[in-house]
């Protein structure tokens, strides 16, 4: 196991005598160093920091670290300090959306205006771009994460809050996805800005929250679900204490202290090759409860954890979030079912039903098309808020907010919660 904290501590030292060279350099008159200089640069300063080290721990009575472990240190602060590699640049540009990797040399680029464009290779061959996911892996996250042959599928969040999703052996060439997190630290209000939500609806939605509605986010991939959930999450007050739940590590709330200075952030654990040592998402949701939250909030939905997560939303925890896939807001439903019926509890439909009436008091839906009349831009909006208002047999809803003429929600039907958003300042302005 590689000591993180070691690596975090080196790469602030070797990037600080880094800052200082350039600042001697710039002050000498001496040219800037090429990207490859640098690193050349960085390397022999790694090893500088390394030794220094071993000597210190030998000083004081300690055991060095040994070569493999020398090596494996060197290597974590390479990659925090360089980030991406030849990817970085992209991640450095605030108009990309998405890349797509088919092998080294097939990099495809989508960009925010609805352009997509075929880039130049990220690596030398298929073999490198391997190595440099690999060690992504190793230091992205809370634990390291193995991407190899008897481990060939990876999903991690980059340093930047980028999501990267990786496989290998079951493709002919390795394929990497990444999505882009090109709004961090975003509110309500950036979504009215880009058209995502009206002013309406970002008026229902922060009532909703700050009244402790458990609220669940539907859409399709890349429909901006997660920036949804965080632009949500930024109404929570900061005096409460919020518990985060994910596969990987991809919402940071944690990093806006200012906003949430009270977050635990939970990441599932993989099994190690010998299968020992998994922590699944149904178990870090148990776990959270016991944590004193305020709220939970459930990154992604994918499989048997909903149980749990609707246990739990039904035991107190008012005013949780997640997000889950679904092509409708009325689809969820049968999609939390089906998901229901792969857990442990085993849940018939009809009980599931009743859990999800229980614990979900609003669905909404984000949906993303491209308009091709406006040049192929595409659109991100919500389109559908539905309220869940009982249980017989099935789940009972209605849609709050429907589908306008350009296919954004408007006001559609009556609130059964009105009076209690109404103390939280929504007022409806079209019924």
């Amino acid at each position: 196991m590689i000591d993180h904290a070691l690596v975090k501590r080196f790469r602030q030292e070797v990037g600080d005598r880094l800052a200082h060279q350039r600042r001697l350099d710039q002050a000498s008159g001496v040219p800037p160093m090429t990207g490859e200089d640098e690193r050349q640069f960085a390397r022999a300063l790694i090893s500088q920091v390394l030794e220094e080290h071993a000597r210190s721990e030998i000083g004081s009575g300690r055991t060095p670290p040994s070569a493999e472990e020398e090596e494996a240190l060197a290597a974590g602060i390479h990659a925090a300090l360089f980030g991406v590699g030849r990817l970085q640049p992209l991640l450095d540009d605030a108009q990309v959306e998405n890349i797509d990797i088919n092998g080294c040399d097939r990099v495809f680029v989508s960009y925010a205006d609805g352009q997509e464009l075929m880039h130049d290779p990220v690596a030398e061959s298929d073999e490198e771009l391997i190595e440099l996911i690999q060690i992504l892996a190793a230091y992205s996250g809370l634990s390291s994460r193995p991407f190899d042959t008897a481990n060939p599928q990876l999903d991690l969040r980059l340093p930047d809050g980028s999501r990267l999703s990786a496989v290998m052996d079951v493709t002919v060439r390795p394929a990497v996805s990444i999505r882009r997190a090109r709004l961090g630290k975003v509110f309500l209000s950036d979504l009215v800005g880009n058209g995502t939500i009206s002013t309406d609806v970002a008026r229902f939605l922060t009532a909703a929250v700050a009244a402790r509605k458990n609220i669940m986010i539907a859409g399709s991939t890349n429909a901006g679900k997660t920036t949804l959930l965080r632009a949500l999450a930024n109404v929570i007050p900061p005096v409460e204490r919020l518990i985060t739940v994910e596969r990987a590590l991809e919402l940071g709330l944690d990093q806006y202290p200012e906003l949430h200075p009270n977050v635990v952030a939970f990441e599932q654990r993989l099994p190690n090759s010998e299968g020992q040592g998994e922590i699944s998402m149904a178990e870090l949701v148990r776990r959270s409860l016991r944590m004193n939250p305020s709220r939970v909030i459930v990154g992604e939905v994918l499989g048997d954890e909903i149980v749990t997560m609707l246990n739990a939303m039904t035991q107190g925890n008012d005013g949780s979030l997640s997000t889950i896939h679904a092509n409708s807001s009325m689809e969820v439903f049968n999609r939390i079912s089906t998901y229901a019926l792969q857990a442990s509890e085993r849940l018939p439909i009809d009980a599931t039903h009743m859990l999800i009436a229980g614990a979900i008091d609003f669905v909404v839906f984000v949906e993303k098309r491209n308009d091709y009349h406006l040049g192929g831009k595409l659109r991100r909006y919500v389109s559908s808020i539905r309220e869940v208002n009982g249980c017989d047999g099935r789940v009972l809803s209605s849609e709050v907010f429907a589908p306008g003429p350009d296919g954004a929600a408007v006001p559609h039907a009556p609130l059964s919660c009105l009076e209690e958003l109404a103390a939280h300042g929504y007022l409806p302005g079209g019924w």
